[in-house]
């Protein structure tokens, strides 16, 4: 897994979302904790659809905010991507009880929505960090997608 320097993108609209992030995951291969940052209704999901389709997983993504977890992919030889909101988690002491154990030693893909709920359980060398916001440049598609690379302590605060 070889992850690209740090950028931060203006995109417009919802395909360079999509395009921004299947760039970075076809540089990441799969195996990424991607840590997604952003408001509701920020791109968090269309950031998502991005990564399967740069891991070359074929699936209907969709946000994860009722089911805490999707899964796509990991059949026919394709990797999985693992799609985590832990919006409805109140701290980390809850993540046993969504098996995050499980997802973290998978080695699957995983895309973590409201990652400051993990706390330090995210895997620092794994975790690159991903913020969405809206930009008020007159255009309501407008978003700054800032991409950081992991680190050697990579806890979202």
């Amino acid at each position: 897994m070889k992850f690209p320097d740090p950028e931060i993108r203006l995109t417009r609209g919802e395909a360079e979302t999509r395009e921004f992030a299947r760039t970075l995951a076809a540089a990441c291969g799969p195996g990424a904790v991607w840590a997604l940052s952003g408001d509701l209704g920020a791109g968090k999901t269309r950031f998502v659809q991005g990564l399967c389709d740069g891991l070359g997983v074929r699936a209907a993504v969709y946000s994860p905010t009722f089911a805490i977890a999707n899964e796509y992919g990991g059949d026919g030889g394709s990797p999985r991507l693992v799609h985590l909101d832990l919006y409805r988690l109140s701290g980390p002491d809850e993540l046993e009880s969504i098996g995050w154990d499980d997802y973290i030693d998978s080695g699957d893909t995983l895309a973590v929505e409201w990652p400051e709920r993990a706390g330090r359980f995210l895997p620092s060398r794994r975790t690159a960090r991903v913020s969405i916001e809206r930009v008020s440049d007159g255009d309501p598609e407008t978003r700054r997608i800032s991409f950081a690379p992991p680190t050697q302590d990579n806890t979202v605060e």
